[in-house]
């Protein structure tokens, strides 16, 4: 009776080792993969904007595709801080020097997005040089390994993010 509960166990272990591990090995590589590209995306979008000087629907929706392209839904989130410039003139009039702060006010997601789309004909929210464009893209499904990981090691994870992305940049051309 004892060789055949250890018969039995050796097998269901040898089965896991066979299976599972290398099953989990897959699974969390396709995340460093999707964290890759939605890293490499990201810094692109971010890129196009600071060049072009404005957010443009297309390059929106090609962002969105490319997330799309990992299998995973995403939250992107998208913050305009606009420079808002203050100069003064100094009291003596041979010295053109300019001085005051800048104050910087931002813009989010929704306000955005509704820049973007709100005029038909323009379809893209213009930007002004100086101004710093920061997105993020954080996956809000479950991916396989956050599965697999929760079943196996009983982490609940809830919240939480497998694949995530930031990127930011200033703008160096004023959009039209």
């Amino acid at each position: 009776m004892s060789d055949t509960l250890i018969t039995i166990i050796a097998i269901f272990l040898a089965a896991v080792l066979m299976f599972v591990f290398p099953l989990m090995s897959i699974t969390e590589r396709n995340d460093d993969i999707a964290q890759s590209l939605v890293q490499t995306a990201t810094s692109e979008f971010v890129d196009t904007i600071s060049n072009s000087g404005a957010i443009k629907a297309s390059d929106y929706e090609a962002y969105l595709g490319k997330l799309a392209s990992t299998g995973n839904t995403y939250d992107v989130e998208i913050e305009v801080q606009h420079l808002d410039e203050n100069p003064g003139k100094k009291s003596t009039s041979t010295s053109g020097d300019l001085i005051g702060e800048n104050v910087r006010y931002s813009s989010f997601t929704t306000e955005v997005l509704e820049g973007i789309y709100s005029n038909p004909d323009k379809l893209s929210y213009s930007l002004k040089k100086g101004d710093n464009v920061i997105v993020t893209a954080k996956n809000t499904n479950k991916t396989i390994a956050q599965s697999l990981r929760s079943f196996f090691y009983k982490v609940t994870g809830q919240g939480t993010y497998q694949v995530a992305a930031s990127s930011s940049g200033m703008v160096v051309n004023t959009g039209k």
